[in-house]
């Protein structure tokens, strides 16, 4: 029997799929509602058109039109994965949460289907069975399974052996090493040309940590290039950043082969990728090697455990020279510490204790980390310093109702009144970092420290306690209090840690001996020199530049002060 020829929808559906693989985004959602005008039956065309939507961060529209394409096949689990992973990105994550059981209830091996089930019940603290599902995932990623996404190992892995392994079963199940742009020329540029890829130039932490530094960057010896695939968000960060660089290019409509293609064109010697595995991440974009040198820097705090990247910048204290190994990347040891930061911050007026939330008296414990970091062993510590201190509180971030209703159900089974806790409502950065002056100790997270949030804290004067792990994001404090002078804030151990945190809050004058050292430090520490840093980093890309014109490999090397 002759084949059926296609209808005009199936035809329609094929020509938005190749234009949505290509980056048209729009063009793609028109052909997609054409062709669901003419056959609304079509599953599969809504899939798709909750895919370009999504692309698009059309959030809820996306969420809708798999919804649809359940309707007409509810086995259909492909639409159910995508809407789960929609639901996430919406922070809708108890539904999220709904979808991903009931995927891996069909199908207990969908990849890295129970890893983000763990992230969606992190992100509403449900840690109802967590234990459980984290033992079946982190047995699935031993055995070589994808399970576990990298962003779920900074917050779940202890282990930078197992970081390591997450980010490389990511890397070959979903961006493989590509033919190479870059095949071994050597450019002859009067300057280096470094290009950082980022979604976040606008009013984001990464664009707060390193707008300094791109301003500071030695014109004479560098072209800077900012490759943006983010939106403008049109605030005064963005503004800001956009007269930074040599050249500040918008690639949010290109796709990624037309972003390689267009870094490879410049002849860039040093492409940063900011995002790694993080949110609007591009991994394709270096995985077709546009440039000789690409380096892994400050957005994901882990190994890409890519063959294509050559580099990641870290410190000595985040990556002590025996976890090398853990790593895909050659280390870059810069002094003192590895992340930027600004002097420029603008704090608002401090609020009262009353128009912030908290009660007239007590001792005020904070963490404005993000709620998805909080583990069980850590929140048990943290109920027990509020047993012990008297008319104390904890101070949180209010993040969404799940997590916080939660977060007042484990207190209540840890004997600690609901009450005690109190969250923070979101509020502009500068807002958010005044407030931070009526809190007494920053309590930090691990197995996945705080970065930005740490920063934030110290410089406000806010003190903060940490405990060190062996994994990068679980050593990030360490690294800034040790570049701060404040070694004496950094704990090797839970039991050392929750000892530290009770000592301060009954010893008034020892806490504000150590408010005042840090007041000090923030004024002198080179870990708010944005300039100082912007020098570091440049010894650093020069170092790389001269070995790659030298024809030898990239090495691990550190950089003195």
């Amino acid at each position: 029997m002759p084949e059926t020829s296609p209808s005009k929808s199936e035809l329609a559906e094929n020509l938005a799929r190749a234009h949505f693989q290509s980056g048209r985004f729009a063009v793609a959602l028109r052909l997609l509602d054409d062709a669901l005008a003419a056959e609304p039956q079509r599953a599969q065309a809504w899939n798709h058109r909750g895919m370009v939507l999504a692309a698009l961060r059309r959030f809820e529209e996306a969420a809708a039109s798999f919804g649809r394409a359940l309707d007409l096949e509810p086995g259909f689990a492909g639409a159910r994965h995508n809407r789960a992973q929609t639901l996430m990105l919406a922070h809708r994550y108890e539904d999220a949460a709904c979808d991903y059981e009931t995927l891996l209830s069909l199908d207990p091996h969908v990849p890295f289907a129970r890893g983000s089930l763990i992230r969606a019940k992190l992100q509403t603290c449900d840690w109802r069975g967590l234990k459980e599902e984290w033992e079946r995932a982190l047995a699935d990623m031993r055995a070589g399974r994808p399970a576990v996404p990298p962003m779920v190992a900074t917050a779940m892995c202890e282990e930078p052996e197992d970081q390591l392994l997450a980010s490389r079963i990511l890397t070959q199940t979903r961006f493989p090493l590509a033919p190479p742009l870059w095949t071994g020329e050597r450019y002859r540029h009067g300057r280096i040309r470094v290009a950082y890829l980022s979604a976040d130039f606008q009013a984001h932490a990464t664009a707060t940590l390193m707008a300094g530094v791109f301003e500071a960057h030695d014109r004479s010896r560098f072209d800077t290039f900012a490759i943006s695939y983010g939106r403008d968000d049109g605030s005064p960060m963005r503004r800001r950043l956009e007269s930074a660089f040599t050249e500040f290019l918008q690639a949010g409509d290109r796709s990624d082969a037309d972003i390689a293609a267009l870094l490879r064109a410049k002849e860039i010697d040093i492409a940063v990728d900011l995002k790694g595995f993080t949110d609007q991440s591009r991994p394709p974009i270096m995985a077709r090697r546009p440039a000789p040198q690409q380096v892994n820097f400050l957005g994901f705090p882990a190994t890409m455990g890519a063959p294509y990247m050559d580099y990641i910048v870290a410190d000595a204290v985040i990556v002590p020279p025996a976890d090398d190994a853990h790593y895909s990347e050659k280390i870059v040891r810069l002094p003192f510490s590895y992340q930027p930061n600004d002097r420029t911050r603008v704090l608002a007026a401090t609020p009262s204790r009353a128009e912030a939330g908290l009660p007239e008296r007590g001792f005020v414990f904070c963490c404005f980390n993000n709620v998805y970091k909080i583990a069980p062993a850590m929140f048990d510590i943290w109920m027990r310093l509020l047993s012990e201190v008297e008319a104390s509180v904890l101070w949180l971030v209010e993040d969404n109702p799940a997590a916080s209703r939660n977060l007042k159900r484990e207190a209540m089974a840890r004997g600690v009144a609901p009450e005690r806790l109190v969250f923070a409502a979101p509020a502009p950065v500068e807002r958010h970092l005044a407030r931070q002056h009526l809190a007494d100790l920053f309590l930090d997270t691990l197995p996945y420290n705080a970065h930005t949030t740490a920063s934030d804290a110290l410089w406000v004067g806010l003190p903060l306690v940490t405990c060190t792990g062996r994994t990068f994001p679980s050593r990030v404090a360490a690294s800034l209090l040790t570049a701060m002078g404040l070694p004496e804030l950094i704990a090797s151990s839970l039991a050392g840690y929750e000892e530290l945190a009770l000592a301060l809050a009954r010893d008034p004058e020892r806490l504000a001996a150590i408010k005042a050292k840090l007041l000090t430090a923030r004024e002198e520490s080179p870990l708010f020199d944005a300039g100082g840093f912007a020098r570091h980093l440049e010894s650093a890309y020069t170092a790389m530049w001269e070995r790659q014109q030298r024809g030898k490999p990239p090495v691990s090397f550190s950089v003195t002060a």
